[in-house]
């Protein structure tokens, strides 16, 4: 589930395969509409197609030349970006880990 709270969306609940069509849309919406930033702090369950689609979500941003940075980020969702080499594509605000 995607919440906007002005530029922020808060993404709660899992983000898995079953999930991410229905969330990369919402949140394709939300950045076109001014979000900036995304939590991850309320996200439960997820896999490596949370990866995919927050990758999908920065292209979007950039493609509108705009920034998007996450904060809460799921140690989970780290450890994940870190085995496919990725994790310095992902832009974190300050204090984003969440252990």
């Amino acid at each position: 589930m995607i919440r906007r709270e002005g530029e922020r969306m808060v993404v709660s609940g899992a983000l898995t395969l079953a999930s991410v069509a229905a969330d990369l849309a919402r949140g394709k919406a939300a950045i076109n509409d001014g979000a900036r930033s995304v939590d991850l702090g309320e996200v439960g369950e997820l896999d490596s197609s949370a990866l995919a689609l927050l990758l999908a979500w920065l292209r979007e941003a950039r493609r509108l030349g705009g920034e998007l940075s996450f904060s809460n980020l799921p140690q989970g969702l780290i450890t994940i970006a870190r085995l496919y080499g990725v994790a310095d594509l992902l832009p974190a605000s300050s204090a984003s880990a969440h252990h």
